[in-house]
């Protein structure tokens, strides 16, 4: 059994298409999709259309909630206040069939191989916090990747592998119980690779394959300006 495992494809099609492709060559089984599947990018319908096409698995992320919160008239976040009007672009523009699908979404996933279970969320959420609203923040703020880090993070989450994202660049972390993997965002990133992971069953336990395709980003950032993307150029400066 083989899954593909993304996160953070923040609307970038050419980034998502690449990485398709790639699991396509490999023959996964199932695809995970650990959140954060809009905003940002130009292309949240498209990217969201994809995913339901392949069948992917999907897990709710912080962009993703905002969104829909303000669509739902629930609000949005506080500490997002600088990202709102980008958020309200997104959400004008967001087809109502995915509106409905991003609603729906669990906030985590479960899957077992090789005698080992994979869990994923989008990035920890307090005991105290599972059932709270976008508007209430529940995901933690981000800490530098660190084992001890992870392990403070997710050392209780009930798992071998705990899989997530929200924090951009990789991390592959592993003590005696755990593995504590981010795949590195699939759409964002200075340079112009796209990211995900493939979980393979092993003689023991899984197999973690922490791969990077090239896109082409030129077609990316066009679409950011010709779409006049609002933000894109603190986004850009920040992420790009």
């Amino acid at each position: 059994m083989k899954i593909g495992v993304v996160t953070d494809v923040h609307g970038n099609l050419e980034a998502l298409e690449a990485v398709l492709h790639a699991l396509d060559t490999e023959q996964v089984d199932m695809i995970w999709s650990l959140g954060d599947m809009i905003a940002m990018g130009p292309d949240s319908n498209a990217v969201m259309e994809r995913l339901i096409d392949r069948g992917a698995h999907m897990i709710s992320g912080n962009h993703d909630e905002a969104v829909v919160s303000l669509l739902s008239g629930h609000g949005h976040p506080e500490s997002y206040a600088h990202t709102r009007p980008h958020h309200e672009w997104v959400a004008r523009h967001l087809d109502s069939r995915y509106v409905d699908v991003l609603e729906s979404l669990p906030r985590t996933i479960t899957s077992e191989m090789a005698s080992q279970k994979a869990f994923g969320i989008h990035y920890h959420i307090p005991s105290e916090k599972r059932q709270a609203t976008i508007v209430d923040e529940p995901f933690h703020d981000i800490l530098e990747p660190t084992l001890e880090n992870m392990q403070r993070l997710y050392g209780e989450y009930d798992g071998d592998i705990i899989l997530f994202g929200h924090h951009h660049p990789v991390h592959l972390f592993e003590d005696e119980k755990k593995r504590y993997v981010n795949p590195g965002a699939l759409g964002v990133a200075r340079d112009e690779l796209a990211r995900f992971a493939i979980l393979s069953d092993g003689e023991k336990r899984m197999q973690i394959d922490l791969r990077a395709v090239p896109y082409d980003k030129r077609i990316f950032l066009e679409k950011m300006e010709r779409y006049e993307v609002p933000q894109r150029d603190v986004m850009f400066r920040l992420f790009y």
